[in-house]
């Protein structure tokens, strides 16, 4: 069982007598957006603790604010759940209690705990003072009890405009903490609800009806992130006087966001960037999206991984984005089989090999996990073109005009003659093998400083390989105009057949996966996961 400051919450509840019926948590999101890597947090948080005690985790939707929402978010919240590797007990959503919480809004105007206010939002906003200043009371809140009944039915029967009338909780305006300074509970809006319909022009706050959804399905322990600390009270306050038993109700916990480096984890942020096209979609490879992370090829287990390593914490802070791909990185050093891709190729002809000869090398798939794949070799190769140098430096041991570098599972060979073309580019060198260099032959064992990887000309496949940076500059602030860089390169054939979502190491390039832009027998498209270098590994272990 995985030990943080909420489970010795859950522990101390245990040994008090409280929720002998088991543990039940929840992941409430809202269907307004898809859900990003701060969400994962969340997500392996609840249905860790869950499972860590026996018990249950929901997945609920806060479907409260029908303007925003869609069930393509319902749909693609379902899926990275699953995808990060959950099961839910129940999935519910808040409308589902929707006449429930109606009745629950009418029996606090009944308590003399609930009116209906006429003010306009600017004018509860300017009401409400400040951190050093009390608010002042609404022109209207002793009303009646049977006047503010009349009001509450009259909004749901849609007698009033939008923002015309709302309900507020009749709490205390020169409350301390802000939020108990008689918040708004329901609102106007006459706008179709993505599962009700036109059945409500009225809706729930969350803050109203999130504790009392908990409530309802019987929810222990309420998990939520910091910005709902100062909610707390008013979470405790219905509760409280709604009468609901403090040894079975649910209890809300805090922890602190999952904060990233090089990352935009703003829902209003990243749907920006969808409609003003500056992505392909919320599963752009670039998005910190969940979906955005699938098609980029972060494993899931990666995440949950990552989520394990940073803990849980009650203070904010920031977390190096370098510390998630070390994550990633891992997991597909363990999993990706290997392959040869030269992203900028650059032609060899080996003078000395005979023209039409194809012979097939043997590679392993994984150093390993084992598994043998043969690739052929030929007259005519394709290198990586900055494993070549014309004017090298003394410690460049790549090849270089006379030096000479091992293929990987080939042969030694040896540069004799650069050729360029009339503005004096390279367009292709001429080399020669040593016959008996191949790997596993008589002089295999020559001690040569620089291997590099290549392709055979005539058999290697095309493939448009994308190379993805992060889409906050360096400032993590502006916009990366080079977060996407497309590139037409060459890669080994045995990569053919690879289904979308196929994971490779490329050999020297780093890790990539097949992008569901793949056409079966035809383009290949593959996703640059993460390079090879791993700056969090050299952090780590300092």
């Amino acid at each position: 069982m995985a030990t943080n400051f909420i489970q010795n919450e859950i522990d101390s509840d245990l040994k008090e007598g409280k929720y002998t019926d088991g543990i039940k948590t929840r992941f409430p999101p809202e269907p307004n957006g898809y859900l990003h890597i701060g969400h994962a947090k969340s997500i392996c948080l609840n249905f860790g603790l869950a499972k860590d005690n026996n018990g249950l985790c929901n997945l609920r939707f806060d479907d409260t604010n029908p303007t925003k929402e869609d069930t393509s978010f319902v749909e693609s919240i379902e899926e990275d759940v699953k995808w990060l590797g959950f099961s839910w007990a129940d999935m519910f959503y808040a409308s589902d209690y929707f006449e429930k919480l109606y009745e629950y809004a009418t029996e606090l105007i009944k308590r003399g705990k609930a009116y209906v206010d006429d003010l306009s939002a600017e004018e509860i906003k300017a009401a409400r003072g400040t951190l050093t200043e009390p608010g002042a009371n609404s022109p209207h809140r002793e009303r009646s009890i049977e006047e503010n009944l009349d009001f509450f039915a009259r909004m749901r029967k849609g007698e009033f405009a939008d923002g015309e009338k709302v309900l507020r909780a009749k709490i205390d305006m020169a409350s301390p903490n802000i939020t108990m300074r008689d918040p708004v509970i329901y609102r106007i809006a006459h706008a179709p609800h993505h599962r009700t319909g036109d059945a409500w022009c009225i809706y729930p706050m969350y803050d109203f009806a999130h504790p009392l959804s908990d409530a309802i399905e019987g929810i222990t322990h309420s998990v939520c992130t910091l910005e709902f600390e100062d909610h707390r009270p008013f979470y405790d306050w219905l509760l409280d006087n709604l009468d609901f038993d403090p040894k079975t109700r649910p209890r809300q916990i805090e922890f602190a966001r999952l904060n990233l480096t090089k990352t935009i984890t703003s829902k209003r942020k990243l749907r920006q960037l969808v409609e003003e096209n500056s992505v392909r979609g919320w599963d752009d490879p670039r998005m910190p999206t969940l979906a955005g992370m699938r098609r980029r090829g972060f494993t899931p287990r990666a995440i949950r991984n990552f989520c394990a390593e940073i803990g849980v914490a009650k203070a904010d802070s920031t977390v190096d984005v370098a510390m998630l791909e070390h994550a990633v990185r891992e997991d597909l050093n363990e999993n990706a089989d290997r392959v040869m891709a030269v992203l900028n190729p650059l032609k060899v002809v080996l003078t000395n090999y005979p023209d039409g000869k194809t012979e097939w090398v043997v590679a392993d798939n994984h150093p390993t996990r084992g598994g043998k794949r043969y690739i052929p070799f030929s007259r005519e190769i394709f290198i990586e073109r900055e494993d070549f140098m014309e004017d090298a430096p003394k410690k460049f041991f790549r090849l270089k005009p006379g030096g000479e570098v091992r293929l990987k599972h080939a042969y030694i060979i040896k540069c004799d003659e650069v050729i360029k073309d009339a503005a004096g580019n390279i367009t292709e060198l001429h080399c020669s093998i040593d016959p008996d260099s191949k790997t596993g032959g008589k002089t295999a064992g020559r001690k040569i400083k620089g291997t590099i990887h290549w392709v055979d000309a005539k058999t290697a496949l095309p493939a448009e390989v994308r190379l993805y940076d992060y889409l906050l500059a360096e400032d993590g602030e502006t916009f990366n105009e080079k977060s996407l860089e497309t590139v037409n390169a060459l890669i080994e054939p045995s990569a053919q057949f690879a289904a979308p979502g196929t994971h490779y190491q490329f050999l020297r390039m780093g890790y990539f996966v097949v992008d569901p832009d793949t056409v079966p027998n035809g383009k290949l498209v593959f996703n640059r996961v993460v390079g090879l270098k791993d700056t969090w590994a050299k952090v780590a272990n300092r």
